[in-house]
């Protein structure tokens, strides 16, 4: 029990670390409502599984030794934040109209999940950071290892979950906010872009994990 604790503080302090995940989930919190950035959480934590399920199987050892690989996954995931910046510069305005938003929602919501998912599984930190993370709480000794990687990838993805929901309130009532303030509508525009844009430098400049 005493090192399920540790384990769930770890992931608290890493979830609350600003990251693209958290920068999405509130820009679509604020552009479209919870239920769509909702949406975008499940993506995110249906690639969160992914990760984890990956990592049980040791590919995340790929990544690890080999550069070739780390430096594609990097380069793409960084495109796509880059992509995903200036894609928040070029809309009018964050807040479209209520019945464009009606009219397009099942693929807005879609859409939402796919952003999720990408954002998340494009970024080989993740990834790492399961493969890291998650062996210090496996006991071989005990037996039964895939269940352990079964019951602590459930707890990652379910405190991740649990954090982005939190979110999603949060840049839904941004959004009501800035209805009210078009001005500052326009500065938080370019602060969602900018984000997204600096961490896919970021990550493009980040250097393999040793």
């Amino acid at each position: 029990m005493a090192e399920l604790w540790i384990f769930l503080g770890a992931l608290t302090v890493a979830y609350l670390l600003p990251g693209p995940d958290m920068v999405l989930v509130l820009q679509v919190g604020t552009a479209r409502g919870t239920t769509h950035a909702m949406a975008a959480a499940a993506g995110l934590a249906a690639s969160r599984g992914v990760h984890v399920a990956l990592a049980a199987l040791g590919l995340a050892a790929l990544l690890r030794t080999s550069p070739l690989a780390f430096d594609i996954v990097k380069l793409v995931g960084s495109l796509y934040l880059v992509w995903l910046g200036i894609g928040i510069l070029r809309a009018a305005s964050l807040l479209p109209e209520h019945s464009v938003a009606t009219e397009h929602r099942s693929a807005s919501y879609k859409g939402d999940i796919g952003r999720g998912l990408l954002t998340n599984f494009l970024n080989p930190k993740p990834l790492l950071f399961c493969s890291v993370l998650l062996p210090q709480f496996i006991h071989t000794a005990e037996g039964g290892v895939a269940g352990q990687f079964l019951f602590l990838g459930i707890v990652l993805v379910s405190v991740g979950f649990a954090f982005d929901a939190t979110l999603s309130f949060v840049g839904s009532a941004l959004g009501q906010f800035l209805r009210r303030h078009p001005l500052v509508q326009t500065v938080q525009k370019w602060i969602f872009a900018s984000l997204l844009i600096g961490f896919g430098a970021r990550l493009a400049l980040s250097a393999r994990p040793q």
